[in-house]
């Protein structure tokens, strides 16, 4: 039901969003989400369609919402510990050596479908019955924002997310400042949704 009274439609809340209160975390990157700097939250569009008419064609909302790519940014560490969690993500999604690259990271992701049927075959393009422990080559994602006082205020939860790119590392001796390497990483995923009340024991999320 649409609010019609002036005084309901005024906003509790008169803050303005800050871009640098945030938290990030990956489940799987625990390196990585230390030295996040940068992340965003993807936009989301629906396509359309018309409805045929002896006048005009009249738009009508599509049927597929199509949810743009997360991307990420991260100082990396002197060791490239958190650059090689990543990479070492990749290799594992697309094996260019052996498949047991692939089933060291779904073995290593186990923990997220433990029940899953050891009868299954994990080798991609030959599972029979859904996913079944491939799942352990995904891991889900909280972009957590933050109130000016460091309150975390909402939860923006990914689900089933994996890496589709790793920028690379430019080394050069001839800066005359030293600016830290920094790396963005791209991923995919099934979808977000945002989570309310995070602060109480009972969380619910927005679907609508």
């Amino acid at each position: 039901m649409t609010t019609t009274s002036f005084a309901q439609r005024q906003p509790s809340k008169l803050d303005y969003a800050s871009p640098t209160q945030f938290k990030f975390n990956i489940v799987k990157l625990p390196k990585v989400e230390y030295f996040c700097t940068a992340v965003n939250l993807p936009g989301v569009s629906i396509g359309t369609t018309e409805q045929s008419t002896p006048l005009r064609n009249v738009p009508l909302p599509g049927e597929k919402l199509t949810f743009e790519d997360l991307t990420m940014t991260f100082m990396v560490d002197e060791n490239l510990i958190n650059y090689q969690e990543i990479h070492g993500w990749l290799i594992g999604l697309g094996f260019p050596q052996s498949h047991t690259q692939y089933k060291n990271l779904t073995d290593a992701g186990a923990d997220r479908a433990p029940t899953s049927a050891s009868s299954v075959s994990t080798e991609p393009g030959k599972v029979k019955y859904g996913p079944g422990s491939q799942i352990g080559g995904f891991s889900d994602a909280t972009l957590i924002v933050l109130s000016a006082k460091n309150r975390p205020v909402t939860e923006v939860r990914f689900t089933d997310l994996f890496p589709t790119s790793l920028s690379s590392l430019n080394y050069n001796q001839q800066e005359e400042d030293v600016n830290y390497l920094t790396a963005n990483v791209t991923f995919k995923y099934s979808i977000y949704e945002f989570g309310t009340n995070i602060n109480s024991s009972t969380t619910s999320v927005t679907t609508s």
